[in-house]
Protein backbone atom coordinates (compact mmCIF):
# COMPACT_ATOMS: atom_id res chain seq x y z
CA UNK A 1 0.00 0.00 0.00
CA UNK A 2 1.35 3.42 -0.92
CA UNK A 3 1.28 5.95 1.90
CA UNK A 4 1.93 9.12 -0.10
CA UNK A 5 3.43 10.45 -3.32
CA UNK A 6 5.12 13.73 -4.15
CA UNK A 7 6.87 15.27 -7.11
CA UNK A 8 8.31 18.54 -8.37
CA UNK A 9 6.32 20.76 -10.73
CA UNK A 10 7.54 23.40 -13.18
CA UNK A 11 5.28 26.19 -11.88
CA UNK A 12 4.24 25.71 -8.26
CA UNK A 13 1.46 28.33 -8.12
CA UNK A 14 -0.10 27.17 -11.41
CA UNK A 15 0.00 23.51 -10.35
CA UNK A 16 -1.29 24.28 -6.86
CA UNK A 17 -4.27 26.13 -8.35
CA UNK A 18 -4.92 23.26 -10.77
CA UNK A 19 -4.85 20.56 -8.10
CA UNK A 20 -6.94 22.59 -5.64
CA UNK A 21 -9.74 22.83 -8.19
CA UNK A 22 -9.34 19.42 -9.84
CA UNK A 23 -9.20 17.44 -6.58
CA UNK A 24 -11.94 19.35 -4.72
CA UNK A 25 -14.71 16.98 -5.95
CA UNK A 26 -12.70 14.12 -4.43
CA UNK A 27 -12.67 15.82 -1.03
CA UNK A 28 -9.08 17.11 -1.19
CA UNK A 29 -7.82 20.38 0.24
CA UNK A 30 -4.42 21.70 1.26
CA UNK A 31 -3.13 20.14 4.45
CA UNK A 32 0.09 22.12 4.69
CA UNK A 33 1.90 24.64 2.54
CA UNK A 34 5.21 26.37 2.96
CA UNK A 35 7.40 28.72 0.99
CA UNK A 36 10.84 27.53 0.02
CA UNK A 37 14.00 29.58 0.27
CA UNK A 38 14.70 31.05 -3.15
CA UNK A 39 11.03 31.06 -4.19
CA UNK A 40 8.37 28.53 -4.92
CA UNK A 41 6.89 26.25 -2.35
CA UNK A 42 5.64 22.88 -1.29
CA UNK A 43 2.05 21.83 -0.63
CA UNK A 44 0.49 18.68 0.75
CA UNK A 45 -3.10 17.78 -0.10
CA UNK A 46 -5.33 15.55 1.98
CA UNK A 47 -8.71 13.92 2.06
CA UNK A 48 -10.30 12.02 4.92
CA UNK A 49 -7.66 13.30 7.37
CA UNK A 50 -4.63 11.84 5.58
CA UNK A 51 -2.05 13.89 3.65
CA UNK A 52 -1.11 11.65 0.73
CA UNK A 53 -0.40 13.89 -2.26
CA UNK A 54 2.42 16.47 -2.38
CA UNK A 55 3.76 18.86 -5.01
CA UNK A 56 6.69 21.23 -4.80
CA UNK A 57 8.99 23.55 -6.67
CA UNK A 58 12.07 22.06 -8.18
CA UNK A 59 13.22 20.44 -11.36
CA UNK A 60 10.06 19.12 -12.94
CA UNK A 61 9.97 15.46 -13.90
CA UNK A 62 10.74 14.55 -17.48
CA UNK A 63 8.29 12.22 -19.11
CA UNK A 64 4.77 11.43 -17.97
CA UNK A 65 3.78 10.49 -14.44
CA UNK A 66 0.46 8.74 -13.85
CA UNK A 67 -1.41 9.15 -10.58
CA UNK A 68 -4.92 7.86 -9.87
CA UNK A 69 -7.26 9.00 -7.10
CA UNK A 70 -10.11 6.89 -5.76
CA UNK A 71 -13.59 8.35 -6.20
CA UNK A 72 -16.51 7.28 -4.04
CA UNK A 73 -18.87 6.95 -7.01
CA UNK A 74 -19.19 7.57 -10.73
CA UNK A 75 -20.72 11.02 -10.27
CA UNK A 76 -17.57 12.05 -8.40
CA UNK A 77 -15.42 10.84 -11.31
CA UNK A 78 -17.55 13.01 -13.62
CA UNK A 79 -17.21 16.01 -11.27
CA UNK A 80 -13.43 15.54 -11.10
CA UNK A 81 -13.19 15.54 -14.89
CA UNK A 82 -15.27 18.72 -15.23
CA UNK A 83 -13.31 20.49 -12.46
CA UNK A 84 -9.94 19.48 -13.90
CA UNK A 85 -10.86 20.75 -17.37
CA UNK A 86 -12.16 24.00 -15.90
CA UNK A 87 -8.87 24.33 -14.00
CA UNK A 88 -6.94 24.17 -17.27
CA UNK A 89 -6.30 20.45 -17.58
CA UNK A 90 -6.43 18.75 -20.96
CA UNK A 91 -8.78 15.85 -21.59
CA UNK A 92 -6.95 12.53 -21.77
CA UNK A 93 -9.98 10.24 -21.53
CA UNK A 94 -13.57 11.23 -20.82
CA UNK A 95 -15.43 9.55 -17.95
CA UNK A 96 -16.51 6.05 -18.80
CA UNK A 97 -16.26 2.33 -18.16
CA UNK A 98 -12.85 0.83 -18.94
CA UNK A 99 -13.92 -2.82 -19.17
CA UNK A 100 -10.45 -3.88 -20.32
CA UNK A 101 -9.33 -3.23 -16.70
CA UNK A 102 -12.41 -4.86 -15.16
CA UNK A 103 -16.19 -4.63 -15.75
CA UNK A 104 -16.84 -1.98 -13.05
CA UNK A 105 -13.78 0.22 -13.68
CA UNK A 106 -15.10 3.75 -14.26
CA UNK A 107 -12.44 6.39 -14.76
CA UNK A 108 -11.57 9.75 -16.27
CA UNK A 109 -8.17 11.09 -17.25
CA UNK A 110 -6.73 14.61 -17.62
CA UNK A 111 -3.28 16.01 -18.22
CA UNK A 112 -2.08 18.46 -15.56
CA UNK A 113 -0.11 21.65 -16.39
CA UNK A 114 3.12 19.62 -16.74
CA UNK A 115 1.51 16.94 -18.91
CA UNK A 116 1.15 14.30 -16.19
CA UNK A 117 -1.79 11.91 -16.48
CA UNK A 118 -4.17 12.39 -13.53
CA UNK A 119 -7.07 10.00 -13.07
CA UNK A 120 -10.10 9.61 -10.88
CA UNK A 121 -11.47 6.08 -10.69
CA UNK A 122 -14.42 4.29 -9.10
CA UNK A 123 -14.29 0.50 -8.92
CA UNK A 124 -17.99 -0.11 -8.23
CA UNK A 125 -21.01 -0.02 -10.54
Amino acid sequence: MIDHVGFAVSDFERSKAFYLQALAPLGYSIFRERALDGGGGRAGFWADGKPDFWIGSGTALKGMLHVAFTAKDRATVDAFHRAALTAGGKDNGAPGVRAHYHPSYYGAFVLDPDGHNVEAVCHTG
